[in-house]
């Protein structure tokens, strides 16, 4: 077809941007008296869901508190997140099936943990991220944001198959994605819809068209990846359509200074200032309505301090245990450090007060991991957490044991939390119907 447009020139119609408005936060006076429901409607404020991706584990035997339920103590590599501790779950004794299945070291638990089971070849599943957010996240101006706090492009977000959703490693770069020359004030007199996001708004409209013709001469294989293709297409027109349309204006919705980051990459201090400006963006982001899904990819097995060449990931490996205290006191400190740098992030989050609590409240924080031990790739004895209650949809505060139960069964309980109508979720021996109905409101 002579007249075809070839997939480059689909794509980059696609992500090329446009003017995009952003929503205004919260206020006082667009809630009831409590502060919990919007006053117009009486609908809850919108509730959010955030991963956080910290591979390597924990020290196993040092983190697992003594008692169940309420009044658990946070022990050792946990004790930095003590200010959240009424807002945290904690899930002890679960592990990562592979049925008989080739462990792929730091890469086969994160695959089980973020889909549900182990892909093979590229017949994976959509990512629980993505799952949750085709409920909560299809009228926001981003359905989705990826950081990565190494600077990478990787992520364990994805749609299916091999493809991932690609991560923002500079903070710069995604405040100009935010607020860059492309950002339209929504407080303008005028408005006129950006001639580009009409034009590519035709593109797509015109691919579109074509698809039935395309698919007729498609194999099943290539029909199934087209279609998974023509849906982000779709996604894509239907955010255009909100670009065209005038929004509401939003005088309390300012564009803040741009950050200046540290250079992105492996060294563990630049990623740790990165990370603090990467928390006061997303944590704006949700407080101004522009995402209601995000992930946060720490990248640790190959962070290193300055002027090392020995990454965390060498460290968990090459490094003795000290037989004084018991444990790898240099992998031990990157632990400290990235359980550190998560409190930090929940602390961006939880600074922006929002009705009767803060933006932290209604948000959902997974944190997951790839490996009980990562000295020996141990698949079970798994460290899970989440933070936030999800605007009530979770309690917290709260220990739960599930000894020898897959670890599947946190991601099945945080997606029916965010509203996502399945009953069950993972493959074959990850496959689990059992939600932890204890931490359910």
């Amino acid at each position: 077809m002579s007249n075809s447009l070839t997939r480059r020139s689909i794509l980059r119609g696609a992500i090329g941007g446009g003017a995009v408005s952003v929503a205004l936060p919260f206020l006082d006076c667009f809630l009831n008296s409590n502060g919990t429901a919007l006053a117009a409607t009486g609908s809850p404020l919108p509730y959010s869901l955030g991963l956080w991706w910290q591979g390597l584990g924990l020290n196993p035997g040092s983190w697992e508190p003594s008692t169940i339920g309420k009044g658990f103590e946070l022990r050792n590599e946990l004790k930095v997140l003590e200010p959240f501790r009424d807002k945290l779950n904690l899930y002890t004794g679960t592990k990562y099936f592979l049925d008989g299945r080739p462990l792929e070291t730091h890469t086969t638990g994160y695959e089980i943990a973020s889909t549900g089971g182990i892909p093979m070849g590229n017949n994976s599943g959509a990512s629980l991220d993505m799952n949750v957010a085709d409920v909560i996240g299809r009228n926001t101006r981003f359905r989705s944001l990826e950081v990565s706090l190494d600077g990478s492009r990787g992520s364990y977000s994805t749609r299916g198959g091999s493809t991932k959703n690609p991560s923002e490693g500079s903070p710069v770069a995604l405040y100009q994605r935010i607020f860059g020359p492309q950002f339209t004030d929504p407080n303008a007199a005028e408005f006129t819809p950006d001639p580009m996001v009409m034009a590519r708004r035709s593109v797509l409209s015109y691919v579109t068209d074509q698809r039935k013709s395309v698919i007729r001469q498609l194999g099943a294989s290539d029909r199934e990846r087209l279609d998974r293709y023509f849906t982000s297409l779709r996604e894509v027109e239907h955010q255009l359509d909100l670009e065209m349309q005038k929004p509401a204006p939003l005088e309390a919705c300012t564009v803040p200074g741009e950050p200046t980051e540290a250079k992105p990459g492996s060294v563990v201090m630049d990623a740790d200032t990165n990370n603090r400006l990467f928390g006061a963006l997303v944590a704006h982001a949700l407080a101004c309505g522009q995402t209601r899904v995000f992930s946060i990819d720490v990248g640790a097995a190959g962070l290193r301090k300055q002027g090392s060449s020995l990454t965390w990931h060498m460290l968990t490996h090459e490094e003795p245990v000290d037989e004084a205290i018991g444990y790898q006191k240099e992998s031990t400190w990157f632990m400290n450090w990235a359980n550190s740098a998560f409190a930090g992030f929940l602390k961006e989050l939880d600074s922006i007060p929002e009705g009767d609590g803060t933006v932290l409240d209604r948000v959902l924080m997974l944190w997951q991991t790839d490996h009980g031990d990562a000295r020996i790739h141990t698949m079970d004895a798994l460290p899970i957490m989440t933070v936030g209650s999800a605007g009530g949809r979770i309690k917290t505060g709260l220990h739960v044991s599930a000894h020898g139960d897959p670890a599947t069964r946190v991601g099945l309980t945080v997606q029916q939390a965010m509203g996502v109508p399945i009953s069950a979720w993972g493959d074959r021996s990850n496959e689990t119907s059992k939600t932890i109905t204890e931490v359910l409101a």
